[in-house]
Protein backbone atom coordinates (compact mmCIF):
# COMPACT_ATOMS: atom_id res chain seq x y z
CA UNK A 1 0.00 0.00 0.00
CA UNK A 2 1.43 3.36 -1.06
CA UNK A 3 -0.51 6.07 0.76
CA UNK A 4 1.96 8.74 -0.38
CA UNK A 5 1.34 7.83 -4.03
CA UNK A 6 -2.41 7.83 -3.40
CA UNK A 7 -2.23 11.33 -1.94
CA UNK A 8 -0.04 12.47 -4.82
CA UNK A 9 -2.48 11.19 -7.44
CA UNK A 10 -5.59 12.47 -5.68
CA UNK A 11 -4.22 15.99 -5.14
CA UNK A 12 -3.05 16.16 -8.77
CA UNK A 13 -6.54 15.58 -10.16
CA UNK A 14 -8.49 18.61 -11.39
CA UNK A 15 -12.02 19.34 -10.20
CA UNK A 16 -14.52 17.00 -11.79
CA UNK A 17 -12.19 13.98 -11.95
CA UNK A 18 -12.72 11.17 -9.44
CA UNK A 19 -10.32 8.39 -8.47
CA UNK A 20 -11.66 4.84 -8.38
CA UNK A 21 -9.23 2.75 -6.31
CA UNK A 22 -9.02 -0.64 -8.05
CA UNK A 23 -8.78 -3.21 -5.28
CA UNK A 24 -9.10 -6.49 -7.19
CA UNK A 25 -7.10 -9.37 -5.67
CA UNK A 26 -6.32 -7.19 -2.65
CA UNK A 27 -7.57 -8.09 0.85
CA UNK A 28 -10.36 -6.26 2.61
CA UNK A 29 -7.81 -5.04 5.15
CA UNK A 30 -6.06 -2.98 2.45
CA UNK A 31 -9.36 -1.45 1.39
CA UNK A 32 -10.12 -0.62 5.02
CA UNK A 33 -6.81 1.24 5.35
CA UNK A 34 -7.55 3.37 2.30
CA UNK A 35 -11.13 3.88 3.50
CA UNK A 36 -9.78 5.23 6.79
CA UNK A 37 -7.67 7.62 4.72
CA UNK A 38 -10.81 9.01 3.11
CA UNK A 39 -11.28 6.98 -0.08
CA UNK A 40 -14.84 5.84 -0.71
CA UNK A 41 -15.00 4.60 -4.33
CA UNK A 42 -13.45 1.19 -5.04
CA UNK A 43 -13.36 -0.84 -8.25
CA UNK A 44 -13.52 -4.62 -8.60
CA UNK A 45 -13.30 -6.98 -11.58
CA UNK A 46 -14.90 -10.10 -10.14
CA UNK A 47 -18.47 -10.19 -8.88
CA UNK A 48 -18.07 -12.79 -6.15
CA UNK A 49 -14.93 -11.13 -4.81
CA UNK A 50 -16.76 -7.81 -4.70
CA UNK A 51 -19.70 -9.40 -2.89
CA UNK A 52 -17.42 -10.91 -0.25
CA UNK A 53 -15.74 -7.56 0.39
CA UNK A 54 -19.05 -5.68 0.43
CA UNK A 55 -20.28 -7.97 3.20
CA UNK A 56 -17.39 -7.19 5.59
CA UNK A 57 -16.58 -3.55 4.81
CA UNK A 58 -18.41 -0.28 5.66
CA UNK A 59 -21.71 0.10 3.88
CA UNK A 60 -21.01 3.63 2.65
CA UNK A 61 -18.32 2.33 0.28
CA UNK A 62 -19.22 3.05 -3.35
CA UNK A 63 -18.57 -0.16 -5.31
CA UNK A 64 -17.74 0.16 -9.01
CA UNK A 65 -17.71 -2.94 -11.19
CA UNK A 66 -15.06 -2.43 -13.87
CA UNK A 67 -14.36 -5.91 -15.30
CA UNK A 68 -16.01 -8.08 -17.93
CA UNK A 69 -19.36 -9.02 -16.36
CA UNK A 70 -20.86 -12.43 -17.01
CA UNK A 71 -24.64 -12.57 -16.96
CA UNK A 72 -24.70 -15.36 -14.37
CA UNK A 73 -22.74 -13.16 -11.94
CA UNK A 74 -25.00 -10.08 -12.03
CA UNK A 75 -26.99 -11.40 -9.06
CA UNK A 76 -23.95 -10.99 -6.79
CA UNK A 77 -23.65 -7.22 -7.35
CA UNK A 78 -27.13 -6.01 -8.32
CA UNK A 79 -28.31 -5.18 -4.77
CA UNK A 80 -25.60 -2.59 -4.06
CA UNK A 81 -23.31 -1.77 -7.03
CA UNK A 82 -22.94 1.99 -7.49
CA UNK A 83 -21.86 1.94 -11.14
CA UNK A 84 -21.18 -0.79 -13.71
CA UNK A 85 -18.47 0.56 -16.04
CA UNK A 86 -18.39 -2.40 -18.41
CA UNK A 87 -21.68 -2.81 -20.26
CA UNK A 88 -20.35 -4.22 -23.53
CA UNK A 89 -23.47 -5.72 -25.13
CA UNK A 90 -27.22 -5.19 -25.35
CA UNK A 91 -27.86 -8.66 -23.95
CA UNK A 92 -25.83 -7.81 -20.83
CA UNK A 93 -27.69 -4.54 -20.31
CA UNK A 94 -31.02 -6.37 -20.53
CA UNK A 95 -29.88 -8.86 -17.89
CA UNK A 96 -28.71 -6.07 -15.59
CA UNK A 97 -32.13 -4.44 -15.97
CA UNK A 98 -33.80 -7.73 -15.05
CA UNK A 99 -31.83 -8.02 -11.80
CA UNK A 100 -32.34 -4.33 -11.06
CA UNK A 101 -36.10 -4.93 -11.23
CA UNK A 102 -35.75 -7.87 -8.81
CA UNK A 103 -33.85 -5.65 -6.39
CA UNK A 104 -36.26 -2.73 -6.81
CA UNK A 105 -33.57 -0.29 -7.85
CA UNK A 106 -32.20 1.51 -10.87
CA UNK A 107 -28.58 0.60 -11.65
CA UNK A 108 -26.29 3.25 -13.17
CA UNK A 109 -24.24 1.92 -16.10
CA UNK A 110 -21.54 2.99 -18.54
CA UNK A 111 -21.34 1.72 -22.11
CA UNK A 112 -17.94 0.18 -22.80
CA UNK A 113 -16.46 0.88 -26.25
CA UNK A 114 -13.70 -1.01 -27.99
CA UNK A 115 -11.14 1.70 -28.76
CA UNK A 116 -7.88 -0.29 -28.60
CA UNK A 117 -5.92 -2.21 -31.24
CA UNK A 118 -6.08 -5.31 -29.07
CA UNK A 119 -8.75 -7.84 -29.95
CA UNK A 120 -8.79 -9.18 -26.39
CA UNK A 121 -10.57 -6.10 -25.07
CA UNK A 122 -14.36 -5.97 -24.98
CA UNK A 123 -16.76 -3.22 -26.01
CA UNK A 124 -19.34 -1.86 -28.42
CA UNK A 125 -18.59 -0.53 -31.84
CA UNK A 126 -20.34 2.73 -32.71
CA UNK A 127 -22.68 0.86 -35.07
CA UNK A 128 -23.64 -1.73 -32.45
CA UNK A 129 -24.36 0.96 -29.90
CA UNK A 130 -26.54 3.01 -32.24
CA UNK A 131 -28.51 -0.09 -33.20
CA UNK A 132 -29.19 -0.72 -29.51
CA UNK A 133 -30.10 2.87 -28.66
CA UNK A 134 -32.54 3.08 -31.58
CA UNK A 135 -34.33 -0.14 -30.72
CA UNK A 136 -37.77 -0.02 -29.06
CA UNK A 137 -36.52 -2.67 -26.65
CA UNK A 138 -33.90 -0.29 -25.25
CA UNK A 139 -36.59 2.28 -24.48
CA UNK A 140 -38.39 -0.29 -22.34
CA UNK A 141 -35.46 -0.76 -19.96
CA UNK A 142 -36.64 1.29 -16.99
CA UNK A 143 -34.30 0.01 -14.26
CA UNK A 144 -30.95 0.89 -15.81
CA UNK A 145 -29.68 4.37 -16.54
CA UNK A 146 -26.78 5.21 -18.84
CA UNK A 147 -24.37 7.61 -17.14
CA UNK A 148 -21.66 7.73 -19.81
CA UNK A 149 -19.00 5.62 -21.49
CA UNK A 150 -15.86 3.63 -20.64
CA UNK A 151 -12.90 2.41 -22.63
CA UNK A 152 -9.39 1.01 -22.32
CA UNK A 153 -6.52 2.17 -24.49
CA UNK A 154 -4.03 -0.15 -26.12
CA UNK A 155 -1.27 -1.35 -23.76
CA UNK A 156 1.63 0.34 -25.52
CA UNK A 157 4.50 2.74 -24.91
CA UNK A 158 3.25 4.86 -27.82
CA UNK A 159 1.67 7.73 -25.89
CA UNK A 160 0.35 9.39 -29.03
CA UNK A 161 -1.60 6.26 -29.90
CA UNK A 162 -3.03 6.20 -26.38
CA UNK A 163 -3.95 9.87 -26.71
CA UNK A 164 -5.70 9.29 -30.05
CA UNK A 165 -7.71 6.44 -28.57
CA UNK A 166 -8.80 8.54 -25.61
CA UNK A 167 -9.70 11.39 -27.96
CA UNK A 168 -11.77 8.92 -29.97
CA UNK A 169 -13.66 7.83 -26.84
CA UNK A 170 -14.24 11.44 -25.84
CA UNK A 171 -15.72 12.09 -29.29
CA UNK A 172 -18.00 9.07 -28.91
CA UNK A 173 -19.13 10.47 -25.55
CA UNK A 174 -19.90 13.87 -27.09
CA UNK A 175 -21.73 12.36 -30.07
CA UNK A 176 -23.86 10.14 -27.85
CA UNK A 177 -24.69 13.03 -25.55
CA UNK A 178 -25.75 15.21 -28.47
CA UNK A 179 -27.68 12.58 -30.41
CA UNK A 180 -29.19 10.34 -27.73
CA UNK A 181 -28.75 11.67 -24.19
CA UNK A 182 -29.20 15.43 -24.44
CA UNK A 183 -32.09 15.25 -21.94
CA UNK A 184 -30.25 12.94 -19.53
CA UNK A 185 -28.42 15.08 -16.98
CA UNK A 186 -26.79 11.94 -15.53
CA UNK A 187 -24.94 11.28 -18.79
CA UNK A 188 -21.68 12.93 -17.75
CA UNK A 189 -19.10 10.21 -16.98
CA UNK A 190 -16.10 9.38 -19.15
CA UNK A 191 -14.27 6.47 -17.51
CA UNK A 192 -10.79 6.16 -19.01
CA UNK A 193 -7.27 6.02 -17.67
CA UNK A 194 -5.42 3.56 -15.46
CA UNK A 195 -2.09 3.56 -13.59
CA UNK A 196 0.02 3.66 -16.77
CA UNK A 197 -1.93 6.24 -18.76
CA UNK A 198 -4.19 8.25 -16.45
CA UNK A 199 -2.39 11.61 -16.98
CA UNK A 200 -3.18 11.41 -20.70
CA UNK A 201 -6.76 10.37 -19.93
CA UNK A 202 -7.25 13.33 -17.59
CA UNK A 203 -5.86 15.69 -20.22
CA UNK A 204 -8.35 14.25 -22.74
CA UNK A 205 -11.40 14.72 -20.54
CA UNK A 206 -11.72 11.70 -18.27
CA UNK A 207 -14.02 12.10 -15.26
CA UNK A 208 -13.25 8.70 -13.66
CA UNK A 209 -9.77 7.21 -13.49
CA UNK A 210 -9.24 3.60 -12.39
CA UNK A 211 -6.01 3.28 -10.40
CA UNK A 212 -4.87 0.02 -8.78
CA UNK A 213 -1.23 -1.02 -8.75
CA UNK A 214 0.12 2.50 -8.19
CA UNK A 215 -1.75 2.55 -4.88
CA UNK A 216 -2.00 -1.07 -3.76
CA UNK A 217 1.23 -2.37 -5.29
CA UNK A 218 1.69 -5.32 -7.67
CA UNK A 219 -1.01 -8.00 -7.62
CA UNK A 220 -0.58 -11.68 -6.98
CA UNK A 221 -2.76 -13.24 -9.67
CA UNK A 222 -2.20 -16.73 -8.28
CA UNK A 223 -4.16 -16.28 -5.09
Amino acid sequence: MNIEKYDEIRTSLPDGVRLIAVSKFKPAEDIALLYQHGQRAFGENHAQEMKAKHEVLPKDIEWHFIGHLQTNKIKYIAPYVALIHSIDSFSLLKEVNKFAVKNERTIPCLLQFHIADEETKFGFSWEECVEMLQSPEFQQLKNVKIHGVMGMATFTDDQEQVRREFQHLHQIFEDLKTQYFSQNTDFKELSMGMTEDYPIAVAEGSTLIRIGSAIFGPRNYNV
